[in-house]
This record gives structure tokens, C-alpha cells and sequence, in this order.
């Protein structure tokens, strides 16, 4: 009796699979890769970076560590790594939190080893936050001594703090990220290109087939996010009567922005509120067109 299995072990004949069928599968396929995790607009928190220990990792005396490790949750958003490690006499003898990609340890005082908190408040240690005046409005609420002004000296916002357990603290202005978790740009730099398109399925076929590029939807309709430009943040958007490149450039402040271009024989056609931040849509005095972005 012929075993049926013994068909495995025949010739094969390769045959090509249905171009609609594979074609669908495809569009589905890169679908699903680019809209996993990924932003509907440029404002939208992307997945946390993951905190590992760097060259250089404080790690603090605290009297109380399991305030500590609230405190450092409440203000600075920190996330427990794991449980802390308790001694037998019931003093943390090991905590660890992560702060954005970094790690921050901690234990209580252990005097017999020379683990003590610094009388004078020891060093200063910076950390980067949203927003430095909530922040510190936090710490000061949780017990927290404000030391100085939050203010600008040239290098961001930064504020200070001593703790409720003798921590000195920098406070830092985070910088603004992209959609692809880059710094966003400074005032006068490029912070966005896109294609303006007439037809965006013939655009997609053929800087997918020459460049590779792959496109996931975007947040209007005929737009597409690009990937694999080089570039943090890059689109496509067909439906344009203005076919070629058309920059987003960043500035501080849009309205007098908006004025230059005017003054200098350029032409603004329309200031809008996008959910990532304000927008003029602008021509220059020979015809470019390009956006001005206020994040």
C-alpha cells in the first residue's frame, strides 16, 4: 500500500501565484508594518525608547526610597524597573526607575558602607522634561524646595529643584521629537518635505519600483507618509495641481514669519491650526511654494 506522504518527495513544479492575489497581499502586508505603532500626525507620542544603563549612571542615597521612587514617577515620569530589593533589617538595598532611554538606581542611606545622602545636597544630576514649569509645579507640591527661576540662558529652559530626600536637580526643556523620533528642527530648518503629486498611485508605483520607497496612509485623504526617504519625516500627497518638491520649514514664531514672507514679495495663501502645530501655506517671490510650520 502506497503511503500518501510520499507525494512530499515527488518533483515539485513551481507555478506563479495570481498577480491580483499577490498584489493585494502585498498592500496588505506593508500596510500592516508601517500602521503598527506608528503616528496618525506629527504630534503623536511614538513607543518610549528603551532605558538601558550608559558609561555614566547615577545612583542615589535616599532616606526613604519607596517616596523616592514615587516622587521620581510623579514629577520626572519614571517607570519602575521591577521590584525594588528589600534587606532583611526592611531598607531598600536596590531600586532602579527608567528615565526616557536612561537608568536611574537608588538605595537608602546605608552609613556602615559610606552610602549617605550629601549634606549640602551632593551633585546636581539633569534631567529632560516636557514641561519644565509643570514639573517643577509638581515637585514643589510633593515637598520639593524650588532653587531659582525657571529661565533661558541661552542653552533651553531649565529650572531647579532640591528634592524631599536631598537631591539637587537639573530641570531640562526635552527637545521636540518627529514623528520618527528625531529632534525636531530648529527655526529656519527643514522640518518636512513632500511631493505634490497629480496622480499619487503612479507616484507610489514609481519611486516604490526605483527607490523602494513604501508608503503608509496618512492623516488626509491622497496622503501617504513616506518610507525609506532618509529623511525623519517625508510624505506624498497626490490630487496637487503643483507637481515637485514642496517643503515645511520650521519657525518660532508664524505670525511674523508669515510678515517677512509678505514684505519681501512673497505670497501667503493660507494660515491654518493642524493638530501639530500652525501652518501658512506660502509662495516666493518666484513662484515656489512651500509651508511655514510653528510646532
Amino acid at each position: 500500500m502506497t503511503d500518501a506522504f510520499d507525494a512530499l518527495f515527488r518533483p515539485h513544479q513551481p507555478i506563479e501565484p495570481d498577480p491580483r492575489f499577490a498584489a493585494e497581499l502585498r498592500e496588505a502586508l506593508r500596510a500592516a508594518v508601517l500602521q503598527e505603532g506608528r503616528d496618525e500626525d506629527m504630534t503623536t507620542a511614538e513607543a518610549p525608547a528603551r532605558a538601558e544603563t550608559h558609561a555614566l549612571t547615577p545612583y542615589l542615597a535616599v532616606p526613604d526610597a519607596s517616596a523616592a521612587l514615587d516622587f521620581y514617577v510623579e514629577v520626572f515620569g519614571a517607570t519602575r524597573r521591577a521590584e525594588p530589593i528589600v534587606m532583611p533589617d526592611g531598607r531598600v538595598g536596590h531600586a532602579e526607575v527608567a528615565i526616557g532611554d536612561s537608568v536611574l538606581m537608588l538605595a537608602e542611606e546605608f552609613a556602615e558602607i559610606g552610602h549617605t545622602v550629601a549634606a549640602s545636597g551632593g551633585a546636581s544630576i539633569r534631567v529632560e522634561v516636557p514641561d519644565v514649569a509643570e514639573a517643577i509645579r509638581r515637585a514643589v507640591g510633593l515637598g520639593a524646595e524650588q532653587v531659582g527661576d525657571v529661565e533661558d540662558r541661552g542653552h533651553g529652559l531649565t529650572g531647579r529643584i532640591r528634592d524631599p530626600f536631598g537631591q539637587r536637580w537639573l530641570l531640562a526643556q526635552a527637545p521636540r521629537r518627529s514623528s520618527a523620533g528625531a529632534p525636531r528642527p530648529a527655526h529656519g530648518h527643514a522640518a518636512y518635505f513632500t511631493f505634490t503629486i497629480p496622480d499619487d498611485e503612479l507616484a507610489k508605483t514609481f519611486y516604490g519600483t526605483v527607490l523602494g520607497w513604501q508608503f503608509g496612509e496618512g492623516s488626509v485623504p491622497r496622503a501617504w507618509r513616506v518610507e525609506g526617504s532618509g529623511l525623519p519625516d517625508s510624505g506624498l500627497w497626490g490630487g496637487q495641481p503643483y507637481a515637485g518638491w514642496k517643503m515645511m520649514y520650521a519657525v518660532d514664531d508664524l505670525d511674523a514669519a508669515v510678515e517677512r514672507v509678505r514684505t519681501v514679495g512673497g505670497e501667503v495663501r493660507e494660515v491654518k491650526r493642524e493638530p501639530y502645530g500652525r501652518t501658512a501655506d506660502c509662495v516666493d517671490n518666484q513662484n515656489v511654494e512651500f509651508w511655514l510650520w510653528q510646532p
